[in-house]
């Protein structure tokens, strides 16, 4: 930041130039030397030429762990490791030009953590295809919109029909002859549209108050009452079907399914593990429920094919059976990171750094409906810990099983290696083979340091003379052994052959 010397005042050299205020600017005040540090602190900054205070208040006394619950000691120990979480986050921010921390983009959900899909169509041309599905497209409608259209149905109906009557009366002169007792009309008591209206409420609703009723004399009058009643029906099957069904749809059901708000990553029977929670709050179960994950994450191919919001598959348990639940109480999904995992070549490092999506769905039947519900949500990378697991919820009462869903979502700390999968994989590896090759050589140096082969190669074999046994004998680093030729072959790393290819 450039700065005019005019703006200074003459000063020694070796003391500290701040800028003089101008006219209508307050004076800057300059810091005391020596303060307290848990009180307030001084920052000079060269580029901005002023002072800065900022006062911190001191620090307060934690709680003893003695008077603390156990619930307590959770949420205090989950605050503490995502504080400690965001340290090293922030440690690896960014930096502007004068030091201030860069906040990462956020990433825009695809799916959210109620379940709702956060993609929206546009630019759709063939908006005909709704109305051949009307049935469909009437249950999705929104409450305000399906009971406007569930009054319309009704309304129009009665005021079509409504006018045809009173259409049929008006033809037939039956409004001309209103006092005239000797005159038929087509329905008596007809003396105006409200009239015909209220006839036409009686007859599609079935109600029959009596007092306006069709008579004989009108054929005409007797083919619309027919068309009418067969049309007020399909029309009450119509509508009462699509209120029905949109009452009875399970997706409320799905409110009471839950899921974690993180997910975690640690160490299960020494492998690495993607792991949720999920749990249903009734005490109706979901019958058949069946648990899905994906990755969504862009990608792009060998040839140069950019592939948005991709979706690759996380085995939870397919191939094993694992993904179909009995879900009587929370249950941890867990996902083995293998090699056919997509997380196979990421640490914690990395997992800071990337950007996917992981969207899990529960599907399953309600019980007391037979109707199939599904419940869906997504972790963000961000929202997946590393190195932590889930508290346990569950314990044993009197003569029952007690879930305390307070610590559905409490995560502790555990020991868990930073590198990736692959590898831990490589480490283990290396270290079975080298326990392999140590316990095979120990056991080739008990074999060399025998009590018979001691004291055989501590006998004078330079003048020995080699007495004639069953088989052949051989002679070899000074060691004799008529006994068994496989067995000195094999102790001496050579091969034993016949007596022929050996004088050969």
């Amino acid at each position: 930041m450039a700065l005019d010397n005019t703006g200074f005042s003459s000063c020694p050299e070796e003391s500290l130039s701040l800028p003089v205020p101008e006219k209508g600017e307050e004076p800057v005040e300059e810091a005391p030397k020596e303060a307290p540090p848990t009180e307030e602190q001084n920052t000079t900054s060269e580029e901005l030429g002023h002072v800065v205070t900022t006062e911190t208040a001191p620090p307060t006394q934690a709680p003893s762990n003695n008077s603390m619950s156990f619930q307590d000691k959770m949420a205090a120990r989950e605050a503490q490791a995502n504080q400690h979480r965001k340290k090293i986050q922030g440690a690896g921010q960014e930096r502007g030009k004068f030091g201030w921390a860069r906040s990462r983009r956020k990433r825009q959900r695809y799916v959210e953590k109620n379940g709702r899909c956060n993609v929206q169509h546009g630019n759709m041309r063939e908006t005909y295809r709704y109305l051949t599905d009307i049935f469909t497209t009437l249950v999705d409608l929104n409450w305000r919109c399906s009971l406007l259209v569930f009054v319309m149905a009704y309304a129009v109906t009665w005021l079509f029909f409504g006018a045809i009557w009173y259409l049929i009366a008006y033809c037939r002169g039956d409004l001309d002859h209103l006092e005239d007792e000797s005159w038929t009309p087509c329905v008596n008591n007809v003396n105006g549209f409200i009239s015909a209206f209220l006839f036409s409420i009686e007859t599609e609703t079935t109600i029959g108050y009596g007092h306006r009723v069709i008579t004989d004399q009108c054929p005409v009058g007797t083919m619309l009452l027919l068309l009418q009643a067969i049309l007020g029906s399909m029309v009450n099957a119509f509508m009462v079907g699509c209120m029905f069904v949109k009452i009875s749809q399970p997706n409320k059901r799905a409110e009471t399914l839950v899921f974690s708000r993180n997910a975690v990553i640690s160490l299960r029977d020494d492998k690495l593990c993607l792991m949720f929670r999920v749990g249903d709050l009734r005490s109706s179960h979901i019958v058949g429920a069946n648990m899905r994950a994906k990755l969504i994450k862009s990608k792009q191919t060998q040839e140069g094919e950019f592939i948005p919001l991709d979706q690759t598959d996380i085995s939870v348990g397919f191939e094993t059976g694992d993904d179909r639940l009995f879900l009587v109480s929370p249950l941890v999904i867990s996902h083995e990171i293998d090699v056919r995992s997509p997380f196979w070549d990421m640490s914690q490092s990395q997992l800071e750094k990337e950007d996917f999506e992981i969207v899990v769905i529960l599907e399953g039947m309600v019980e007391a409906t037979g109707m199939t519900c599904q419940a869906r949500s997504s972790y963000l990378a961000e929202e997946v810990m590393w190195g932590h697991r889930f508290s346990p919820m569950m314990c044993l009462a009197e003569g029952f099983f007690d879930v305390d869903y307070g610590a559905f979502h409490h995560t502790f700390e555990v020991d868990t290696p930073s590198c990736s999968a692959r590898e831990l994989a490589l480490a283990a590896a290396r270290l079975d083979a080298h326990l392999y090759w140590s316990i095979s050589s120990r056991l080739d140096e008990e074999k060399w340091e025998g009590p018979n082969l001691t004291e055989q190669t501590g006998k004078s074999t330079d003048s020995e003379s080699v007495k004639e046994s069953d088989g052949p004998t051989f002679t070899v680093g000074g060691v004799t052994n008529t006994q068994d030729q496989s067995v000195v072959g094999e102790q001496n790393g050579s091969v034993t052959t016949d007596q022929s290819e050996s004088e050969a």
